[in-house]
């Protein structure tokens, strides 16, 4: 049940989605188009209707009224000749027929009012440039209504045919590059200006004529006036004379009487002032006499205060001062504590310091006193045990040693002689080469001698002492030699 009941609002609601897309509306200025399923399109204008979505479609056409701008882009000559430029305007529409919808339909179909515009001006142009070359210049500007009905009546068969209706065709300026419309205009200028020169003229006279005749009737009457007016002031005069005595009269009566009025009323304005004036100074007696009171009052009111503040004022102060020197001490009292702890602190520190320094001071002598001793006597035994090992060496064993060092010694002589590159000797015995390397058995011999002499030990006799002659002719015995006392004993 639940099922049908959906089914059925799906329905319903895809049928009024069906029914609000079919419908349309056309407004007065647009015609809707509806084709698709009937052989003749249906027109709605100003009314709605339906349309079936996906099989038929809708189209639109612009009825309102559209205004096309005709120029003649280039000159175009007139009856006589005379090459001109006209600017028009004029106004169309579709017209208002089942056949003129039709048409427009067939040729402006979803047009915009300025695309159909454009697509008629220039068939506009066209029979208006037409027009134009069937008249001269002179009709052309007097007869301008004449003119653009011509066009009109041109152009109207070619716009039914499109299904456009034109409704006005107003021409808006007519010009010529020569300038003949401008002569045209100054000779009717002059003759305007020569009628309207005579018609002033003669006016003038006329005016004058008049004005002279109106001048002397003016005059007469003017004498006239005048006279009468003499007569009249004359008599106006004598009578303000008399009215003048009469007034003065009256005047100076009233004068006296007023004068009289015055001066009582001055003297009661006297007597008042009078009183007036003594009240016064008794009311500003009694007055300067409260304001002294006041006076009084308020400084009496004045002092009591000032001496109350002064008076409080001074407390503050002392107790203030009071506060001031307590803090002050306290304050004085906290920095020597602080200063003393603080001279405490540095002492303690310094004589740590020095505590330290002198520990350092004597770990490192100590250190240094061990050091000394033990280097002392390490180089003490050093020395005894070389002594002890100097006093069994032989003449076996310094002979052992000196030839050790003999090839080194002759490689040292020998190295000088090898870095010789080149070498030219000038001599009378022709062995020149074997007198240079005959050189170095005397060396090796200046060398041994120089040993002998400064050790005090003969490097010869050591040196032959285990030969095989010290053995059986000579018997040299170097066994006794004391290295350590440069002594040699021979046996």
């Amino acid at each position: 049940m639940g099922i049908q009941i959906l089914i059925i609002t799906a329905i319903a609601l895809l049928a009024a989605v069906l029914v609000f897309a079919s419908y349309v509306k056309a407004p007065p200025a647009v015609a809707y188009i509806i084709s698709g399923l009937s052989k003749s399109p249906r027109v709605l204008i100003g009314k709605g209707g339906f349309r079936i979505p996906f099989f038929e479609r809708l189209d639109k056409v612009y009825l309102g009224q559209i205004t096309v701008d005709i120029k003649t882009e280039t000159s175009v000559p007139t009856n006589d000749f005379i090459n001109v430029d006209v600017d028009a305007v004029a106004k169309i529409r579709v017209q208002p027929t089942n056949e003129g919808i039709r048409l427009a339909a067939k040729n402006f179909l979803n047009m915009s009012a300025e695309l159909i515009a454009s697509q008629l001006q220039d068939s506009l142009q066209g029979n208006m440039r037409e027009i134009i070359g069937t008249l001269d210049l002179k009709s052309l500007n007097t007869d301008r209504d004449g003119f653009s009905d011509q066009v009109m009546t041109k152009a109207s068969p070619d716009m039914a045919k499109l299904g456009i209706e034109i409704i006005s065709c107003n021409i808006q300026n007519v010009t010529d590059r020569e300038g003949l419309i401008r002569d045209l205009g100054a000779d009717n200028t002059f003759k305007i200006k020569k009628d309207a020169s005579i018609t002033k003229a003669n006016a003038e006279r006329d005016i004058a004529i008049e004005v002279a005749a109106a001048n002397k009737a003016a005059n007469d009457a003017r004498v006239d006036a005048d006279t009468a007016i003499a007569e009249k002031n004359n008599v106006l005069d004598l009578k303000k004379a008399d009215l003048k005595r009469i007034a003065d009269e009256r005047r100076a009566i009233a004068d006296a009487a007023y004068e009289i009025q015055k001066q009582e009323q001055q003297k009661e304005i006297n007597i008042r002032t009078v009183d007036a004036n003594i009240e016064k100074t008794r009311r500003e007696q009694v007055l300067s006499e409260e304001q002294i009171k006041i006076q009084e009052n308020v400084l009496s009111a004045q002092v009591k205060k000032t001496a109350e503040a002064d008076k409080y004022k001074t407390e503050i102060d002392a107790a203030a001062d009071l506060e001031q020197r307590k803090r002050v001490a306290e304050a004085e009292k906290y920095e020597a504590e602080q200063r003393a702890l603080a001279r405490r602190a540095e002492a303690d520190a310094a004589q740590y310091q020095m505590e330290k320094e002198a520990a350092g001071i004597k770990a490192k002598g100590e250190a240094e006193a061990y050091a000394i001793a033990q280097k002392g006597k390490a180089e003490a035994e050093a020395m005894d045990k070389k002594a002890e090992a100097y006093k069994k060496y032989n003449g076996a064993a310094i002979a052992e040693m000196f030839v050790s060092v003999l090839p080194a010694m002759c490689e040292k002589v020998a190295n000088p002689l090898s870095n010789i590159g080149e070498v030219k000797i000038y001599g009378t015995s022709g062995n020149g080469v074997s007198e240079m390397s005959g050189q170095v058995p005397v060396v090796i011999k200046q060398v041994m001698d120089t040993m002998s002499e400064a050790t005090g030990v003969d490097m010869r006799e050591i040196v032959k002492s285990n030969t095989l002659a010290a053995h059986t002719d000579r018997n040299v015995d170097v066994k006794g030699i004391d290295i350590c006392n440069k002594k040699q004993t021979k046996q």
